[in-house]
């Protein structure tokens, strides 16, 4: 499998940490973004927003931001919120959830801005 490209990815190399399949693309664009909280809303699935220090971003545990969103389907308010994450914690990942209340788990979990590494 020569064709199999590897990813430079450490603990020791904040900058080069991969989080999920997103990580491996080019940065989220607006419209990018929006598309994905269009997806969970179509889902049924309820928003969430996470951020955590670039440090921090392999632990399990990152700070909520408020609550989930409960039942919202308007995305310019649900994109209002991440905005608003992004812009209190603009040196941390924010990282948005779709929360599956059926399967009880998360439905979609992407990191849409990524922070600035020390």
């Amino acid at each position: 499998m020569s064709d199999m490209q590897d990813y430079q990815s450490s603990l020791g190399d904040v900058a080069s940490r991969k989080f999920e399949t997103f990580s491996y693309l080019p940065e989220m664009t607006p419209e990018r973004i929006r598309t994905q909280i269009e997806y969970i809303v179509s889902k049924g699935w309820n928003p969430g927003i996470e951020h955590t220090e670039p440090a921090n971003a392999v632990s399990n545990f990152w700070y909520m931001w408020k609550l989930p969103m409960f039942g919202e389907t308007d995305i310019d308010a649900i994109l209002a919120e991440v905005e608003a994450c992004h812009k209190a914690h603009p040196e941390n990942h924010v990282r948005l959830l779709g929360f599956d209340n059926f399967a009880q788990s998360a439905g979609a979990s992407m990191v849409i801005y990524r922070g600035k590494s020390v």
